[in-house]
This record gives C-alpha cells, sequence and structure tokens, in this order.
C-alpha cells in the first residue's frame, strides 16, 4: 500500500515553520508604521504609498486605511510590479510573470513611501526604486518595511520598520497574510541543505 501525502490548502502552515511573529504583533506594527508616517511630515498633502508586489501591496494597504482613518482623507495608492527591473532577471530560465503596476496618481513632485512585506538584501527596494523613477520625479522616497531580517548586500536602509528579525543566511523569511488566504503571521523556514 503506498502512503498518501495530505495536501496542504494556500493557508495551512507546514510544521518545520517556526513564527515569530504573531498577527496581533502584525497588527500593532502596521499602527505604530502608519503614526510614524504621519508624524515624519505633518503636511500629508503629497503623501502617496506604494507597495510592491505582492505582500508590500497588502501591507501598503492596511498602512493606507489606517493613516486615512487618522487623517480623515484619502492618500493616494499604487502598487509597483519590479518583475522586469530585477537584477537577476536575465539569470532564470522561466519567463517572468507580469502583474502589472498600477499607480493611479502622478509620481512626480509627491512624498512616496514605498512598502515591502521583508527587507532582506536590498536588491528589490533597488528594482521598486528604478521603476518608480520611469513614472516620474518624486519629491522624496521612503521605505516602510513590515520585517528587517538584515544581510543588506546594497546600501539600502528602511525609513520605517515593523519588525527587526535578526536571521541567518540559511534561513527564509515568510510573511503570511489574510488576503493572501492564511491567517497573518511571520515564519522562520530553515533552508534545505544539499
Amino acid at each position: 500500500m503506498v502512503e498518501k501525502k495530505e495536501k496542504k490548502g494556500p493557508g495551512e502552515i507546514p510544521q518545520s515553520w517556526r513564527q515569530v511573529v504573531d498577527s496581533e504583533t502584525i497588527s500593532r506594527s502596521v499602527q505604530r508604521l502608519s503614526y510614524e508616517i504621519t508624524e515624519k511630515d505633518r503636511d500629508i498633502e503629497k503623501l502617496a504609498l506604494i507597495g510592491i508586489r505582492t505582500g508590500g501591496e497588502f501591507i501598503a494597504r492596511r498602512i493606507q486605511e489606517r493613516i486615512q482613518e487618522i487623517e480623515g482623507r484619502e492618500i493616494p495608492f499604487g502598487i509597483i510590479d519590479i518583475t522586469l527591473y530585477r537584477d537577476d532577471l536575465s539569470q532564470s530560465a522561466e519567463q517572468p510573470l507580469i502583474q502589472g503596476t498600477d499607480l493611479p496618481f502622478r509620481v512626480s513632485g509627491r512624498r512616496i513611501v514605498l512598502v515591502d512585506d521583508v527587507l532582506y538584501t536590498g536588491r528589490t527596494v533597488r528594482a521598486a526604486l528604478d521603476a518608480i523613477i520611469d513614472f516620474g520625479r518624486p519629491d522624496n522616497v521612503e521605505l516602510a518595511v513590515l520585517v528587517d531580517r538584515g544581510h543588506r548586500e546594497l546600501p539600502i536602509r528602511p525609513d520605517y520598520v515593523g519588525k527587526n528579525l535578526p536571521t541567518n543566511s540559511n534561513e527564509m523569511v515568510r510573511v503570511m497574510l489574510s488576503e493572501l488566504g492564511s491567517e497573518d503571521g511571520v515564519y522562520l523556514i530553515e533552508k534545505k541543505q544539499g
């Protein structure tokens, strides 16, 4: 008799993943990030949020909703797809999956807060900056991340951090969000050796 492996649904977390941030901490982090963004520059007339697909767009949307509650006004929101701006694109044998960029506002002259779920080497942020500049010249770009795990390869640092999470290079960080069919959480995953 052959033993069948159970297939995990999209929201199920493998037992080998170690939760390091729970949903309540994520919620508090988003709230703190929202307040820090509004407090840094009280003139929010020029503020716009841009989330990096995929995790960053959901964190950015949550921040946008929270800032709108705080300020009682609409905050422009957009999504940037960095697929064609990646510096490892030529090394991939697979055809890239492009989900598209949606920036329904003028980038030039704005205070842009770029949002991602995890900051690691800095290469994703570099690609996002290149993509934004193709749409115009913002007054400034700030970076907000839910998790900063270290191990930078480029001189990029966040302006706003939800959680600093020291990691080893043999670990991966996975952010699971309700928008992706799972309970909110941040997990450490050991990379398989060999």
